[in-house]
């Protein structure tokens, strides 16, 4: 979340720069500001009638030392009415602290500066392109249909288990699948991130660390009887592993890769854009992490890019690079970059990674810091990214690598499949 040295520091410009992601601040700006008006003057009066207890018992001291008793026990009448009124003051100052957390909670991150304006996707900026897209024959079929022909998912097998969005992989589909997510750890650990295995369901307290609550508590599934959330992305867990943590000046950076399960309601999502592996509820991703001080993170963020880029230039995907515009970002993102991959048989382009930059918005939830080198405690900024999510790399993998023979594999991949085709 922003920090109050933020928003009193220049509220108009915390306003402003709202705006570019559609956001209305003025009013719950100026809330915040009020309130710590109000938390202020309720400090100054609890701090005041602190200072008056510690004299009153003071003179009940000075009272009973000089044998003066009735004078010692009017003082001690007037402690107690002070403690009562102290105790109302530091109640009504918790609950203001409160209402401003919860105020605090509801406004978005601001966008970098070099966030283009823009109400939808259709304002978002291609910033680079590369890979040849491919001519498929006339006869060229979409991923679950070669899913079908070639035995590699069963979509109505995981509707019968579960429901909609949760397929079964079979055979060499399932084998492609481990395939990829074994390429893109090793391919993270040669970049220097460390694989952590995270728990798939958070609490609540991670899920407020990382901003998916109180934003996104519709898309997530929720385990109502022990108050636990499945995991929409790796990130939650990982970021979170930082939470209340104190990291040392020469610890930093930190970088984190991880593989998931990832489970999201996708709630309101229909018609042809969800066919096949298009947008599941259940689909797995390795996650990379970066944990960096604030004057490090956009070199940090465009290392990053480089290794989504690299990732699908060898697995011979055509890709492009999408600057998301301030209306088409998350609540939580100071700048997102979007990588999406061509799906030729469905003559469309399809997300794969978000790599975001969250400057210091989730290390403020959760008190993740660094000791710089003068001694002093500063906010990290947490960034992460896809690297990659599955689905719609397979999609793009049949859809394009499709022939008459059968389906050709990546030649990153085929010391993990163990087959150069699928027939």
């Amino acid at each position: 979340m922003l920090t109050l040295q933020q928003i009193k520091a220049d509220p108009q410009f915390i306003v402003e720069r709202l705006a570019v992601k559609g956001f209305d601040g003025q009013k719950p700006i100026a809330r915040v500001l009020a309130l710590d008006d109000l938390r202020r003057q309720l400090q100054l009066k609890n701090d005041n009638a602190a200072a008056e207890l510690n004299r009153k018992a003071a003179e009940i001291g000075k009272a009973l030392k000089a044998g003066n008793k009735e004078e010692a026990e009017a003082a001690k009448a007037g402690v107690a009415v002070l403690k009562e009124e102290q105790k109302a003051l530091a109640e009504e100052l918790a609950r203001t602290e409160g209402e401003i957390r919860e105020e605090l909670l509801n406004i978005p991150n601001i966008p970098y500066s070099g966030v283009p304006a823009g109400t939808s996707a259709a304002d978002n900026v291609v910033e680079k392109t590369g890979g040849p897209i491919p001519e498929l024959g006339p006869d060229a079929l979409p991923h679950w249909e070669l899913a079908k022909k070639y035995n590699l998912i069963d979509f109505d097998l995981g509707v019968k288990i579960t429901g909609a969005g949760f397929p079964v992989y079979l055979g060499k589909g399932a084998k492609l699948q481990r395939a990829l997510i074994q390429f893109f750890l090793d391919e993270a650990s040669k970049a220097g991130y460390l694989e952590v295995q995270p728990p798939y369901v958070v609490n609540e307290a991670s899920g407020y660390g990382t901003g998916q609550l109180p934003d996104k508590e519709g898309q997530m599934y929720l385990c109502n009887l022990d108050k636990l959330y499945l995991i929409p992305t790796a990130e939650v867990p990982v970021t979170n592993l930082y939470r209340d943590v104190i990291i040392p000046n020469d610890r930093l950076p930190i970088k984190n890769c991880a593989y998931s399960a990832c489970f999201r309601r996708e709630a309101g999502s229909y018609g042809k854009d969800v066919r096949g592996l298009n947008r599941l509820h259940q689909f797995d991703k390795v996650e990379i992490v970066r944990i960096e001080k604030p004057e490090n993170s956009y070199a940090a963020l465009e290392e990053m890019k480089d290794h989504v880029q690299g990732l699908l230039e060898k697995l011979g995907l055509p890709w492009h690079i999408l600057r998301l515009c301030g209306g088409d970002m998350s609540f939580t993102s100071a700048i997102t970059f979007d990588f999406e991959v061509y799906s030729a048989a469905q003559q469309r382009w399809l997300e794969v990674s978000s790599v975001s930059n969250f400057e210091t918005y989730q290390a403020n939830r959760l008190k993740c810091r660094y000791r710089g080198e003068d001694k002093k405690t500063h906010l990290c900024h947490t960034l992460n990214g896809s690297a990659l999510a599955l689905p719609r790399i397979v999609a793009a993998i049949l859809e394009d690598f499709q022939t008459p023979e059968g389906i050709i594999v990546p030649e990153c991949l085929r010391k993990y499949t163990g087959f150069d085709i699928i027939d």
